[in-house]
């Protein structure tokens, strides 16, 4: 997985951040996405992220995800 691949939500991840439902939970299982980062360092120091890979879906919503959470679309 890179930067710019579009990939697809596999498992159900809730979140609570999503612009039209702010605040309740959220299923994001299925949606697709663009990779706009993977998160190895933060202010130029080397970080074990939790939740490396950083995805844009629409203009106002991206969230952070595990490698196993998403797979890579053709």
């Amino acid at each position: 997985m890179k930067v710019g691949d579009r990939v697809r939500v596999i498992k159900s991840v809730i979140v609570y951040h999503h612009p039209e439902n702010k605040g309740k939970p959220f299923d994001v299982k299925d949606r697709e996405g663009e990779v706009v980062a993977i998160v190895h360092e933060w202010q130029g120091r080397p970080v074990s992220a939790n939740l490396p890979v950083f995805v844009q879906f629409d203009k106002k919503f991206k969230g952070h995800f595990r490698e196993d959470e998403l797979e890579t679309l053709n």
